[in-house]
């Protein structure tokens, strides 16, 4: 391969991969045409792209870039993978196709995580992690959780207190019921009196009146 087509090529993998800032390795080698082209669609519609690369055309393109570490002590034909909702997603995809039994020669080779190279094996303990929408669910349960807890403690008390103040004002209308049935029975005591004496006098008046006046004596 003449140095122009090789210059070429490598221009051409830097602008593939232009912006990218974290990826993975895989190796492809041995996949039939059929099951390549299944595993590219596959991959494209969970938005995860795959480019197939030469390492030492790879190694040149990623040059003073955060995905140079990937590379190191890589050899031969290798794909690169990137993409998805967010790393640790990506990371569970190329695991779940590693370990399916349909594709025994997709492998991972390792890849590269804020400037930091990954082996195969740290890679399959990132495929471990929650995902970006795993954590939210998580972050979200735990201020829900805290919330209803802030919750329960606010309204907790509030409701023993109008308790407690509804009780207490059922005990004072009672006290006050009570105290003032001694005065109504005094008032209608006190009423029954007067009515009695009014009876007597009205009886005695209606007996002076009857009497027969005595004839004078000679």
């Amino acid at each position: 391969m003449s140095k122009y087509v090789k210059d070429l090529m490598t221009r051409d993998i830097a602008k593939r991969i232009d912006g990218v800032s974290d990826c993975l390795l895989v190796s492809v080698i041995g996949l039939d045409s059929n099951s390549t082209v299944n595993l590219r669609r596959d991959l494209r519609g969970k938005g995860i792209n795959l480019l197939v690369v030469k390492n030492s055309l790879a190694r040149r393109a990623c040059e003073g870039t955060s995905l140079a570490p990937a590379f190191d002590g890589v050899k031969g034909t290798t794909a690169i993978v990137w993409g998805a909702e967010d790393f640790v997603s990506l990371a569970k995809e190329i695991t779940k196709l590693a370990d399916d039994d349909t594709l025994k020669s997709f492998e991972t080779r390792g890849g590269v995580l804020d400037g930091e190279a990954l082996t195969p094996d740290k890679v399959k303990e990132i495929s471990k992690w929650p995902s970006r929408v795993e954590q939210l669910s998580i972050v979200a349960g735990q201020i829900l959780s805290v919330g209803a807890n802030l919750s329960g403690a606010l309204l907790g008390p509030g409701g023993l207190l109008a308790s407690q103040l509804k009780e207490k004002a059922g005990g004072e209308s009672e006290e006050a019921a009570g105290e003032d049935a001694p005065g109504e029975e005094a008032a209608g005591e006190e009423a029954a009196s007067e009515e009695a004496a009014g009876e007597e006098a009205a009886g005695e008046t209606a007996s002076g009146e009857s009497a027969p006046a005595e004839a004078p004596t000679e």
